[in-house]
């Protein structure tokens, strides 16, 4: 694509998941700052509207999602209406490379995987850790993608898409978010409703999609009571609707019961949860989406990782302590090819305790 034909209206894939649309957001902004002119749409999985709801950097959400063998070309059908003249796909999948061809969008920029090589005309070679330091320097699956934090995997493609334009952006931001008077709303109402106004709450976010990258319940728990008898806080439990057990099962086990809040049947949504954990005086968090929500809003994070390798997430934010399962492991080796070495019980709850004290100022 050359300068003389600067796209329009650009469409923007999405990733599917919470904290995967977040650390898209810089990409967001990006592109935003160097095509003002331009129509900017964005094809999310629904309910990540919510998420995205109120962000100046782009101008139309299409919430669909492809489900069933027709599903690409009905998602296709819905977009050719708005005539795109460029699609960026952050996604990695056949299926959304699928739905921008048959869209007829013309030009579509996306990594080279999957697949999908004849259905972009902009592809990226995503690194293999052969060829990545410090990877390379290990003999443990070459031919693996290397662990490229989202953040810049996804900034690289707009990077991708202004260089074919003859521009060049600014370095990237940081993750954005913004909670709408609505979605305020909701989260006072939740918070209203739990007992959570006064006074300061931490969150703790026990959950996730991989059972792997889950803390022990019983660790939370013992944690939970440290935080309200150490810095005399009331903890809120957070997690989606399937995790409700969970959240009931480290409530319960806690000796200072009273001090802890279950959020689970209390009605939060995607959007009301924006606005509870930018009222949150910290958050510790298992790797997944709240963690990247927590960041946006400028929340102290502390984050567990088990054999998920935290330099696919890394992300840029300051106020965060990275607390790893096995701190030894070498820097050429991924995490995730050592599941027994880096399993996430190896994290003691003193050292959740000592990442807390350091985003936090204290001793």
């Amino acid at each position: 694509m050359s300068a003389a034909h600067r796209p329009r209206r650009l469409l923007v894939v999405m990733p599917s998941w919470v904290g995967d649309c977040v650390m898209a957001t810089p990409t967001l902004a990006a592109l935003r700052a160097a095509l003002p002119g331009a129509l900017i749409g964005a094809l999310v999985r629904p309910g990540l509207d919510e998420l995205l709801a109120g962000l100046g950097t782009i101008d139309t959400v299409h919430a669909d999602r492809p489900v069933g063998m027709m599903g690409p070309k009905r998602v296709a059908q819905r977009l050719r209406m708005q005539r795109y003249d460029a699609a960026l796909l952050l996604t990695n999948s056949f299926s959304t490379a699928l739905i921008a061809r048959l869209a007829g969008i013309p030009v579509r920029i996306g990594y080279d995987r999957d697949a999908r090589t004849l259905l972009l005309t902009d592809r990226l070679p995503p690194a293999r850790r052969r060829d990545t330091a410090p990877y390379s320097r290990s003999a443990t699956a070459p031919d693996n993608w290397a662990p490229v934090p989202a953040c810049a995997y996804y900034f690289a493609l707009a990077g991708r898409l202004l260089e074919s334009l003859g521009l060049t952006s600014a370095p990237m931001g940081a993750m954005s978010l913004v909670v709408t008077p609505e979605q305020e709303r909701a989260a006072h109402a939740v918070l209203e409703r739990t007992g959570l106004l006064a006074g300061r709450f931490v969150i703790l976010n026990p959950g996730g999609n991989n059972p792997a990258k889950r803390w022990p319940a019983e660790r939370f728990a013992a944690l939970a009571d440290a935080l309200v008898e150490r810095d005399g806080v009331r903890i809120a439990l957070t997690g989606s609707p399937t995790e409700a057990d969970l959240l009931e099962a480290i409530r319960s086990g806690c000796r200072r019961g009273e001090g802890v809040v279950s959020l689970a049947g209390a009605g939060v949504t995607l959007g009301s949860l924006k606005g509870i954990v930018r009222r949150a005086a910290l958050m510790v968090t298992n790797d997944t989406g709240p963690r990247h929500i927590a960041a946006a809003f400028g929340v102290p994070l502390v984050t567990l990782f088990g054999p998920t390798d935290r330099r696919w997430t890394t992300i840029p934010f300051e106020k965060e302590a990275e607390i790893v399962a096995d701190p030894t492991l070498a820097e050429e080796e991924v995490a995730n090819d050592h599941p027994e070495r880096c399993a996430i019980e190896q994290i003691s709850v003193e050292s959740v305790l000592a990442g807390v004290a350091r985003v936090m100022g204290r001793r």
